[in-house]
This record gives C-alpha cells, sequence and structure tokens, in this order.
C-alpha cells in the first residue's frame, strides 16, 4: 500500500492534490494484465480491493487506489473522496477538468512502471467509472484537458454504472486527428447499467454509450440489467470477468 500526490491541478494557488492509499492485489497465476479499479464517491480502495480479489482473474493484477478527500459540491461542500468536484450528474454540469486532469494523471503514474509485456486497463463504479471513461478519452485524444501528453497505452476500459464527464467536446476531440480516431475506434469499452439505478439514472449511462459510439469508439459494449439499482450484483461481476478475459485474451480462469 502506498499514498502518492498529483501536482496536476493548475493554477499557481491549488494545493497538490493528496490521494489515500492505494490497495493492490496481486496475480494468482501468470501476471498478463494490470487494472486500476476506482471506487465511487466517499468510498476507499480498500472496499473495491475486497471486491475484485474474488473474482476469477487469477492472471490479473489489480491496484485500488483512494481518491483525495474534497469538497464536494453535490454535497454543499462536504468533504469526502471524491475523484473530482460534481454539482450535479447532467450533461449540462460544469466539469471539474482540473479535477480529473489530476486524478487521471495519478492513475496513469500507477500504471507506468508495469511490465511492458502486460497489459493496462481501468474500470470502476459510478463516479470512478465516469474517472475511468475520462482517462478512456484522455487515451484516445493522446492528452489530458489541460494539453499535457497522456504517457500510457490502454488495452479495455470498464465503467459500471457511470456516465461520461465532458461529453460535450468528445466527438471534436476524436475528430481532431487521425491517431485520435484509430485509437476511439480500437480500444474495447464495456459499460454497464442498471435499469432501477436510482443515483446515477439508466439514461444517463444509456446517453453515455451513444455519445462514445457517435465519436467512433465502435469496440463498445453497453449491458442493461434489469431491476439492478445503484450497486454491483455477481451476474454483473460475471459478465465483466467474461468480457475481460476474452478483450485482453488472458488464460482461461482456474475454477
Amino acid at each position: 500500500m502506498h499514498r502518492g500526490s498529483s501536482s496536476y491541478a493548475s493554477g499557481a494557488t491549488r494545493r497538490p492534490v493528496e490521494f489515500g492509499r492505494s490497495y493492490v492485489v496481486r496475480p494468482k497465476g501468470r501476471h498478463q494484465a494490470t487494472i486500476v479499479w476506482l471506487h465511487g464517491l466517499g468510498d476507499t480502495g480498500a472496499s473495491c480491493s475486497h471486491l475484485v480479489e474474488t473474482l476469477p482473474l487469477p492472471n490479473i493484477k489489480w491496484i485500488c487506489p483512494t481518491a483525495p478527500t474534497r469538497p464536494v459540491a453535490m454535497f454543499g461542500g462536504f468533504a469526502c473522496t471524491a475523484w473530482f468536484d460534481i454539482g450535479e450528474i447532467s450533461e449540462d454540469g460544469a466539469d471539474d477538468v482540473d479535477g480529473m486532469d489530476a486524478s487521471a494523471a495519478h492513475i496513469a503514474n500507477l500504471l507506468s512502471s508495469e511490465p511492458p509485456d502486460v497489459k493496462l486497463g481501468i474500470g470502476g463504479f459510478s463516479m470512478g467509472a465516469a474517472a475511468a471513461l475520462y482517462s478512456a478519452t484522455c487515451f484516445t485524444h493522446g492528452k489530458y484537458g489541460n494539453g499535457s501528453v497522456y504517457p500510457i497505452t490502454l488495452s479495455a476500459v470498464v465503467g459500471l454504472s457511470g456516465w461520461l464527464p465532458c461529453s460535450r467536446s468528445l466527438k471534436t476531440k476524436v475528430d481532431s486527428s487521425q491517431d485520435a480516431a484509430r485509437r476511439a475506434a480500437s480500444l474495447p469499452l464495456l459499460l454497464c447499467h442498471g435499469r432501477g439505478d436510482g443515483v446515477v439514472p439508466y439514461a444517463h449511462g444509456e446517453r453515455s454509450a451513444e455519445v462514445l459510439r457517435m465519436s467512433g469508439f465502435r469496440n463498445l459494449t453497453f449491458k442493461t440489467f434489469n431491476g439492478l439499482e445503484h450497486y454491483t450484483t455477481p451476474e454483473e461481476m460475471d459478465a465483466v470477468c467474461k468480457w475481460l478475459t476474452a478483450r485482453l485474451r488472458l488464460d482461461a480462469s482456474r475454477s
């Protein structure tokens, strides 16, 4: 376990962002992939590590970081763990690009020292899914929101019960270069959402998938779970395991 910080927040008056502990779950088999898994608003990396260590994916190393504790506008300024600030879950709401850049840089840094033959991925739940999808757009564009170069190559991104930040500018960014369009077309994405979600409504997940497809993300799977509210279920995690095994070409799981 280790702590980290990022000074990616722009502006001379902003303090470096202090991230909490990262929890690592080592692969039980041959190390073929490393995935950073991101928790939801107010949670920690510890709970994510408990979830992923139960999955039948022996060839994946999991890194479960903890977001910075920061005032969150949606909670009237109450401080809790959050990957970025948020006022409301809405396409019309303001995007905290500084906060998202800081988290995306921290995530990329956690993956940057992995062996060159290991595939890299990012996944998450709720706000963690939003941060994962933001990282996917940074990888595709080749840059963070502030223009700095995005340093790693992603092989898979998973978002559960989440939404796509900065959706209004995505198509323009992808269309800005042939490299961006090529990366968008080839990056495997899995989005899952429950129809009964009362926290991040199903319509947000559906719309996020639609915007990603319209922006050139052709390798996208969107899975709907009837009756599922704002949590994960064994059925959903089974779908995630099968998708990761296929997309990352992992060795067959041990039963």
